[in-house]
């Protein structure tokens, strides 16, 4: 068009050519879209016949347009677009002018969004828009009829978004008053809101006697809706192709005129309908116009030229077009079946399929009854019958037209007010069209009758017409690819659009001829360059072309020479062309040789002369630079050879005279050292003498004081049994055994206890006496070294102190290299350290005026009430989102049980059903009976789930409907608070920032380095301090555990719990002693490096006036006064060494005489006592004097036992102390490196454990695995229900569910929404089918729950939502699925993971269950608790430890091991495995505690002691497996205090404040049922008593505590899965041979 323009030009001043130029960009915006084969598809037909006068000019023009696609203004397939003008509107929506269209951006809008992508690139739809509006205003549309049609199509896009609401009837729907878009379209179209509303969402129904309204269902409203909108559309889109034609239209005569025709092509797509069917109709049509035309011009050209032509046959398409248009044919049986009251599609298919079956262009498919094949000329094509008849009819309810008729808007009523336009063909179904209920209009509506297959049958008729009359030319367009790109050409793609076109039959039946045709006159201007010279001289040249081609081409049935023009065979014109290139090639190459030649030849000469010149210079230039060098070479070597000379002169003179002057000071510094060294140890050697005979009068006096005390024992002990004697010899044995009836147990006991007491004591006095054994012989020893020491000093001794000095000298000149290397790094770290002390004490002022002022702040805080109140609603917050996160997992749970109950059911009815024989009616009350009786829910391990079964089977169906919509209002509700929470939880986090903010927390860097020093320092001294402690106490505790092992197997169990305990004191104490010496040591060692700094600073200090004092009369004039006061400094130090060991030795002298005499003092009063009780006893009846004794030697012994207890106590809680000190200490220095080791262990561990089978990737894998359907049911049964988790030892954790993914993937790339759907549902119920199978297999549950939580983190991972995609890789976001969202399928794999942990659960509580009571109460874990249980149930603890169901708390541990050891061996998230100890140490502190309460016999205080070191035991485990957190331990708070409570004292008031204080996880009826049953350790304890309960009572009545007593263990913790990416992709992952996947294709 733009051609024909600029070459004709315009008749008239009009522009008329601009004015067809100017409808191009108009109905390529209303005509034109994106597809995914082109970018500016023409979805209509349009024939533009463009008018000429006689001097063709162009006059005016005039189009027609063919089959609208109107149902793309509803809908758009994937990567595809709606028309152009939607997006151009939308893109100028912030324009002044369109304010009032209330537009927004095209994904805002349901019509312009289905399609996914809104943009094209390249394009740009703001400027297309304003290309558009000009054209408008050329072609002379006014800007207001402009802004109308604008409100037109704003008020289609606003319609697709008006929200439908479905009522709970089905039949009925509703649209919201409020709806902004409805509003925003009837303001827009100007009809009134309220008619609009209702006729929505109701039809009119007219009969010959009334006329009825009727609700729609949501289906038929969304189709009135999108009929409504496509009509719309059309009548604007028919009233702009009339404006335009009224603008190119002119009065002048036309003398001729050029058609220019752009229609359709052929297509064929996977779904093809109504539209596709129409455009191939007029593609059959227009290709037989085509073969015709082409045949003929063929045929008329050789009889022109007269060569011998036989006629070659043609595919004829004749039949496929009767078929389509002739006589019962597609479309009258269409026409027919649109007529029908209640026509179908299926009806339709059917009457086509026995009308035509029979045609060779018709077929029916073998797997559907609704679709049809057509035989085109191009190819097959597989129409789907569905909404062929609605479309045809192009059926749009009358009401809704009425409303738009009486518009406010004068273009929105002429749009519907035209006769032609008005409401579509009315059928006679109720359902889809439309009759008018006044008798006037049937005559109007005999044009609606006129259908879309009608109309455009009749339109193609007469453009056939038009081209037959024309003298048509051709032009085909050919798609290069489907991918849109440049430079890319697909040949198979090009040939199916060439035989689509028709051109290979073209072209076949043109090879068959003579398709190469030359006028003589060309062919001799082309070819004559092959004529020979001597041919040139004849001047005929059709002679000249018939000799050339003779001589050229031996066969002469390769041409035919014509009366003008030459015909070839096929390749013959190549054959020449070769030809004649080859000798164009051969000159060519002759003329460039020699040019070439040439140009090198004066190339080379210029070169030469330049490189001579270049030359010459160049080596002058070289020459002198040589001589320069050489010249300042030799001065240079002149010069350093006087500058060395002179500098290794003087260097040799300074190292002289250094030399000299050190050993003149080394000599005299050496000499003062021996005599200082001398002087030192002769003062040392008098403090020892004096010492040690001090330390040998204290040893004696202690041994002898020692002995007395023994002797005094020893003399009362013959002293009473002297008197026992004395009284059995005094009484006759009858009358003692009436007097000692009953008492003969309890003084064989005391007894017992009496003689074990005395065996300690001997066993000390033992001990006592092999010290003092040893300190007498090292007394002697030292007295007999200082005897010798005096004698030698007192002879003639002085060559033998010569030759000690001498040696001693020697080893100082030795040794005098290496002090002065440790003296000046003594002298760096003594700076060092000095700087540190500066900077640390600078830093503490520093940190403590920013600690005055963080109080300060923290004060102020603090008075901020509403920072409370937002922490206090979060913490609400929180705990109503766990309730009602456990209320839907418990829901859940429910329906797990009801589907497993339903199974049930059904696998009952399906085996009544098969037994043979005589059967009952069923009936309501005999199937309740039967259920009431089913076993699988009358167990216990059913619970509540039992009264709900029968409550839904009485109520019915309904109730349960109901129950479901609780279940779904419940999620909302959780999810609802989920986002309250996050929403609380960013405020917070936002308010906390600001609070940050305003405290400043800058320090300078030099301050961090001192400070990171300090501590490097302090720790590393903490850390040798406490490693040597630590293995000593370790040792002490191995030799503790080895000796009371030995202790119980030599021993009976009643002999050997006293010899063990006191063993167990002995070993305590005397740990406790060591470490008090061990911490004694490095307190002096501490002292005496700070003392040393000290005194180095307070020496300098003082050097000046010592320097002024001091004299020495003995030493030369070279003796170093430096050197003599560090040797005084060194005198002072060890006499105060000396001092602080003498402070110390008589400090624990003092102590210890101290400590005798409070034990003499003691006895003695113990003496007195005695001889009172003795002389009391005298006077008394001999009766009573053996019960007044026995009753005095048990309150004797009872003291004597709780001093003891009391002892132990203070002894365990010493101990305790010192090992959390230890720990404390231990953790701080070595976790770095502890967790560096662990780190480094790990990786090793799993290289070496795991052989991890992620392969090197292929280049060509893309990470999608293709499977056909047939091989979904193996895919499942090899990937879920017949795979075992041994079989993936070695591979990836969670393959499964990779696997699965990469499948789901592929899916999703080819758009395959019902392949998605049954895989998922197939895996959901495999894996549900595997679970109930394996109810009990704690690995295989382990293994699905973690495959599971895999799987549902891809779907999220991968799922394109950015809140999931943070820590994707660039490759990983490759993966993510393009076409469907999965969120439903996500929600339904979250249900199935808590299902899944349920079953997890009740498994491992199902093994641990049993082993709880016995490891927890009943075994030993503490050997040596046995001989202090409780008396009276010493027979019941025994039979049950040593019976067959006994475990220990190792078997719990292992049992644990093995539950940690396969979660995280299979992949499960440590998340998940924190919750599942959590519930199950919940489960082991109920049953524990419910058993402690409901039995007395445990209820003691060797329970509480085992208890407490059980429950060690298990946090141990924790902290070992890196699982100790706050939520773990707070379910084991009951159960600690529990123990703590059996240990406590009971009788003061001070007690039960401490009770009451600590006991806070404890309800009052737990504490005072534990109190009740409290059962002393033997009948010297005492009970608690009633009064001391009644004060714990009334201490504890404000609490408001719950009314039960014992624990639920049954109770179920809410589990929550969070998100937890994957950070291998997907075309990492390989699938191991033996999971049978072979069918599995890599994309």
């Amino acid at each position: 068009m733009r051609y024909f323009a600029t070459v004709s030009g315009s008749a008239s001043d009009t522009n008329i050519e601009e004015k067809v130029l100017a409808s191009s960009p108009i109905m390529e915006a209303i005509g034109n879209a994106k597809t995914t084969r082109n970018d500016n598809s023409s979805r209509f037909g349009k024939y533009i016949q463009i008018g000429f006068d006689k001097r063709y000019r162009i006059i005016g023009a005039n189009m027609r347009t063919y089959l609208l696609e109107k149902s793309r203004v509803v809908f758009q397939a994937d990567d595809e677009r709606n028309y152009h003008i939607f997006y151009q509107l939308c893109a100028a929506a912030n324009l002044p002018e369109f304010k009032e269209l209330a537009l927004t951006r095209a994904e805002d809008f349901f019509y312009t969004s289905q399609g996914g992508d809104t943009s094209i690139e390249g394009v740009d739809d703001a400027e297309d828009f304003e290309k558009t509006r000009q054209a408008f205003t050329l072609l002379g549309v006014r800007e207001s009829h402009q802004i109308n049609i604008f409100k037109i199509i704003a008020s289609i896009l606003h319609l697709g978004n008006v929200e439908i609401q479905a009522e709970r009837d089905g039949e009925s729907c509703s649209i919201s008053p409020k709806d902004e878009h409805l509003s925003n379209f009837c303001q827009l179209l100007g009809v009134e809101h309220s008619q609009m509303e209702h006729w929505l969402c109701h039809r009119k129904l007219v009969t010959t006697s009334e006329t009825y309204v009727k609700t729609m269902s949501l289906q038929q409203v969304v189709n009135a809706r999108n009929a409504l909108a496509k009509h719309i559309y059309a009548q604007l889109f028919g009233w702009i192709v009339g404006h335009v034609n009224k603008a190119l239209h002119t009065s002048l005569k036309q003398h001729s005129f050029i058609g220019v025709l752009d229609i359709y092509g052929f297509e064929t797509f996977d779904v093809n309908s109504f539209e596709q069917f129409c455009i191939n109709y007029a593609n059959e049509k227009l290709q037989q116009q085509f073969n015709l035309h082409v045949f003929k011009l063929e045929q008329e050209e050789y009889m022109k030229e007269q060569i011998p032509w036989t006629l070659i046959d043609f595919y004829d398409n004749q039949p496929c077009i009767d078929l389509i248009e002739a006589k019962l044919g597609i479309l009258d049986l269409l026409d027919e079946e649109c007529k029908v009251p209640k026509g179908t599609d299926q009806n339709w298919a059917q009457k086509l399929y026995d009308r035509h079956s029979g045609s060779q262009h018709f077929q029916k498919p073998r797997m559907s009854n609704t679709a049809f094949i057509v035989v085109h000329f191009a190819d097959k094509v597989e129409y789907l019958s569905d909404s062929f008849l609605e479309k045809n009819r192009d059926t749009v309810y009358e009401e809704q037209i009425n409303i738009l008729k009486a518009s406010k808007l004068p273009l929105v009523a002429d749009l519907f007010h035209d006769g032609k336009d008005s409401a579509p063909a009315a059928a006679t179904s109720s359902k889809i069209s439309v009759r008018s209920a006044r008798p006037p209009l049937k005559a109007s509506n005999k044009e609606h009758k006129k259908t879309v297959g009608h109309q455009f049958r009749t339109s193609l008729h007469l453009l056939m017409e038009t081209l037959n009359t024309t003298t048509p030319h051709y032009v085909r367009c050919i798609k290069p690819n489907d991918e849109k790109l440049p430079f890319r050409f697909d040949p198979k793609r090009a040939v199916q659009q060439l035989r689509a076109c028709g051109v290979l039959e073209t072209i076949r039946i043109s090879a068959a001829g003579y398709p190469s045709r030359w006028a003589y006159h060309d062919f001799y201007n082309r070819y004559r360059v092959l004529v020979k010279k001597k041919e040139l001289a004849n001047t005929d040249k059709k002679a000249i072309c018939k000799s050339v081609l003779e001589s050229l081409i031996k066969d002469p049935d390769k041409f035919q020479f014509g009366r003008t023009k030459i015909f070839f065979r096929a390749g013959q014109v190549a054959y020449l062309e070769k030809l004649r290139a080859d000798k164009f090639r051969a000159a060519t190459i002759m003329i460039q040789k020699t040019v070439r030649g040439w140009l090198q030849k004066v190339k080379y000469r210029r070169l030469k002369a330049a490189t001579l010149t270049l030359q010459r210079y160049c080596r002058g230039l070289l020459a002198r630079r040589l001589a320069e060098h050489l010249r300042r070479t030799r001065a240079a070597v002149v010069l350093q050879k006087q500058y060395r000379m002179r500098r290794a002169h003087q260097a040799y003179q300074r190292v002289r005279r250094a030399t000299v002057v050190i050993q003149a000071f080394a000599r005299g510094m050496f000499v003062r050292r021996i005599y200082h060294q001398v002087l030192r140890e002769h003062k040392a050697t008098i403090i020892q003498k004096h010492v040690r005979s001090w330390l040998a009068r204290r040893c004696f006096q202690r041994l002898r004081g020692a002995a007395i005390v023994i002797q005094c024992g020893f003399r009362r002990l013959k002293a009473k049994r002297e008197l026992k004697a004395l009284k059995i010899e005094a009484r006759s044995a009858e009358h003692l055994k009436r007097l000692n009836v009953g008492m003969e147990n309890k003084v064989v006991q005391l007894q017992r206890k009496i003689d074990d007491q005395n065996k300690e004591f001997k066993m000390l006095s033992e001990q006592l006496s092999a010290i003092t054994s040893t300190h007498a012989t090292e007394v002697e020893k030292l007295k007999e070294e200082l005897a010798c020491y005096q004698q030698s000093q007192g002879g003639d001794s002085s060559p033998q102190l010569q030759e000690e000095v001498e040696s001693l000298r020697t080893e100082l000149q030795r040794a005098h290299s290496e002090r002065k290397v440790l003296e000046d790094a003594h002298t760096r770290e003594k700076d060092e350290l000095r700087k540190r002390v500066a900077d640390l004490e600078q830093e503490n002022a520093l940190l403590k005026d920013e600690k005055a002022q963080l109080n300060n702040q923290i004060l102020c805080q603090s008075k901020d009430e509403l920072a409370q109140t937002s922490v206090e609603e979060n913490l609400l917050m929180k705990k109503e989102l766990e309730e009602e996160r456990s209320r839907y997992q418990n829901l859940v749970k429910e329906y797990s049980r009801l589907e497993q109950r339903y199974d049930n059911l059904r696998d009952e009815m399906t085996i009544i059903k098969q037994t043979p024989g005589h059967r009952r009616n069923p009936s309501n009350q005999s199937s309740l009976e039967s259920d009431s009786n089913y076993p699988s829910i009358s167990t216990s391990e059913v619970g509540d789930a039992e009264d709900a079964l029968q409550q839904v089977e009485e109520i019915g169906l309904e109730k349960a409907a109901m129950d479901l919509t609780v279940f779904l209002k419940l999620q909302k509700r959780v999810r609802e608070l989920e986002q309250e929470r996050k929403k609380l939880q960013v405020q917070l986090e936002k308010k906390e920032q600001q609070d940050s903010k305003k405290i400043p927390a800058e320090r300078p860097s030099s301050d961090l380095d001192v400070d990171q020093d300090a501590d490097l320092a302090y720790n590393s001294l903490k850390r040798q301090e406490l490693e040597s402690e630590n293995k000593k106490l370790k040792n002490e505790l191995n030799e503790l555990r080895k000796a009371v092992a030995d202790q119980a197997s030599e021993h009976s169990a009643a002999h050997g719990s006293p010899d063990s305990y006191c063993l167990l004191l002995n070993q305590l104490k005397l740990a406790h002693e060591e470490l008090e010496v061990r911490k004694e040591e490095v307190l002096i060692l501490r002292t005496q490096i700070v003392s040393a700094d000290q005194r180095r600073l307070a020496g300098k200090g003082s050097e000046p006036n010592i320097n002024a004092r001091t004299s020495w009369p003995n030493s030369e004039k070279h003796v170093d006064q430096e050197d003599a006061i560090e040797a005084y400094h060194g005198v002072c130090q060890t006499n105060r060494l000396l001092e602080a060991q003498l402070q110390a030795q008589s400090r624990e002298h003092g102590e210890e005489v101290e400590g005798l005499k409070a034990q003499v003092q003691a006895l003695k009063e113990e003496m007195d006592e005695q001889q009172q009780t003795f002389c009391q006893t005298l006077l008394l009846s001999p009766e009573a004097q053996l019960e007044f004794g026995i009753q005095q030697e048990l309150s004797r012994l009872t003291n004597e036992n709780l001093d003891l207890k009391e002892l132990v106590e203070k002894l365990e809680k010493n101990e305790k102390k010192l090992k959390k000190q230890l720990k404390i200490y231990m953790k701080k220095v070595q976790d770095l490196e502890a967790a560096q080791a662990l780190a480094q262990s790990e990786r090793r561990r799993h290289e070496l454990t795991r052989q991890v089978t992620v392969q090197r990737k292929e280049k060509d894998f893309q990470g999608m695995l293709e499977y056909h359907k047939e091989d979904e049911a193996l895919l499942i049964r090899n990937l879920v229900t017949d795979l075992k988790p041994q079989a993936l030892a070695g591979t990836v954790p969670c393959l499964p569910a990779y696997i699965l993914y990469m499948c789901i993937r592929h899916a999703d790339y080819v758009n395959d929404d019902l392949k998605v759907h049954s895989l998922l549902t197939s895996t959901i119920n495999g894996i549900k089918k595997v679970l109930k199978k394996h109810n009990d297999d704690f690995e295989m549950t382990s293994f699905w729950l973690s495959n599971t939580c895999r799987l549902l983190h891809c779907l999220k991972q991968y799922s394109g939502d950015e809140g999931f995609m943070t820590q994707n890789t660039a490759k990983q976001n490759e993966h993510c699925l393009k076409n469907f969202d999965l969120t439903e399928y996500r929600q339904v794999l979250s249900d199935l993971s808590i299902q899944i942990y349920q079953q997890l659960i009740k498994i491992s509580e199902g093994l641990l269950q049993p082993m709880i009571v016995s490891a927890m109460l009943e075994n030993e874990s503490i050997q040596g608790l046995s001989g202090v249980k409780p008396t009276g149930y010493r027979k019941r603890t025994s039979s049950l430890a040593d019976g067959d169901n006994s475990y220990c708390l190792e078997a719990v541990i292992r049992q644990m091991n093995s539950f940690h050891t396969v979660m995280c061996d299979q992949g499960l998230d440590p998340e998940i495995i924190l919750q599942v100890f959590k519930q199950l140490f919940y489960m082991i502190n109920a049953v524990t505690l419910n058993n402690l309460l409901l039995r007395k016999d445990v209820c003691s205080w060797s329970t509480g002691m085992q208890l407490r070191y059980n429950i060690s035991q298990l946090e141990e485990w924790l902290r070992g497996r890196n699982l100790h957190q706050r939520e773990v331990a707070e379910t084991m708070e009951p159960l600690i205090q529990a123990a703590q409570l059996l240990q406590l004292k009971k009788k003061s008031p001070e007690d039960a404040e401490a009770i009451c204080s600590l006991c806070t996880a404890l309800s009052t009826q737990q504490i005072v049922k534990i109190l009740n049953l409290y059962t002393p350790l033997n009948e010297f304890e005492e009970r608690v008593t009633v009064a001391f309960i009644r004060t714990i009572q009334a201490q504890l009545q404000e609490r408001n505590d719950p009314q039960h007593l014992l624990l639920d263990f049954k109770h179920m913790f809410p589990v929550l899965f969070p998100f937890n990416p994957s950070s291998l992709t997907m075309d990492s992952i390989h699938i191991p041979a033996c999971l049978n996947l072979e069918f599995l294709n890599e994309v």
